[in-house]
């Protein structure tokens, strides 16, 4: 296997004292190879790594988002997504190819798209549900919770980790790969929570608004359904959804400062 170092620039060309005889002689082929690429391939490896981390993540989080959706519905008396086989942590179930690993991989290396993303919905039949109202509110914040309880989870985890070494287990590169997946995990699920309650149909605080609306309001309302891929990515592309970055940041900084509580 021949390894590359990958090094930013421009390739300089080797200078030799004058009157030194070059072989134009291929040299056989090192074991490590030192090549000259251009800077841009440099970003996109940095891409490259982004994705790799934070795809895993991203399926992770939409996978338990959804079976909280299916488990919760089922417990609700809606059996619709049980009988599909949806009240499952496997990830084959819930990971849509297109929204949960085309469109993040794409807009993460620069396809010219915003960060969109989304898994299979789950189906629930309003009708079958004990109490509607209720029942449909507690299906619609099912998803977010589960997310939330994730992320407690990569907090206590992150919170080990900062336990384990005192500070110092940040040298390395294993140790650094290990705190930005445990931080990726707490921003990547807070990101889900804050996207997913936003009041805009489809999404699942638009279902619990919906609830809420006066009675001659709703039925307006949910047919902005059929709309909502489409106001969604003019929000994103105008920047008016910007807002939700700095958000998230913040939040993430709250249980990383719970997490270094360990220290």
């Amino acid at each position: 296997m021949v390894f590359a170092e990958i090094i930013p620039g421009k390739r300089k060309p080797k200078r030799y004292p004058q009157g030194t005889r070059v072989s134009t002689r291929t040299p056989p082929r090192p074991s490590l190879t030192r090549v000259w690429v251009p800077a841009s391939l440099g970003v996109m490896a940095d891409k490259i790594n982004i994705l790799l981390l934070y795809l895993p993540l991203l399926c992770l989080a939409f996978t338990v988002h959804e079976f909280g959706h299916a488990w919760v519905a089922l417990k609700q008396g809606d059996d619709t997504a049980a009988r599909l086989g949806r009240v499952t942590l496997d990830p084959r179930s819930h990971i849509d190819p297109i929204g949960s690993l085309l469109f993040p991989a794409l807009a993460t290396l620069g396809g010219g798209i915003p960060l969109l993303g989304w898994a299979k919905p789950v189906p629930v039949d309003v009708r079958k549900l004990r109490n509607y109202r209720t029942g449909d509110i507690l299906v619609s914040l099912a998803g977010v919770f589960m997310n939330f309880l994730l992320a407690i989870v990569f907090t206590i985890a992150l919170a080990v980790f900062f336990a384990a070494g005192g500070g110092v287990v940040y040298d390395g590169p294993t140790a650094t790969t290990l705190f930005q997946f445990l931080r990726g995990g707490i921003m990547v699920n807070l990101g889900l929570i804050v996207f997913n309650l936003l009041p805009i149909p489809p999404l699942d605080g638009s279902k619990v608004l919906y609830h809420y609306l006066p009675a001659g309001a709703r039925e307006s309302y949910r047919q902005l359904d059929q709309y909502g891929f489409l106001i969604l990515m003019g929000l994103l592309f105008t920047g008016l959804l910007d807002f939700i970055r700095p958000l998230v940041y913040g939040m993430s900084d709250f249980f990383l400062a719970v997490a270094a509580l360990a220290l």
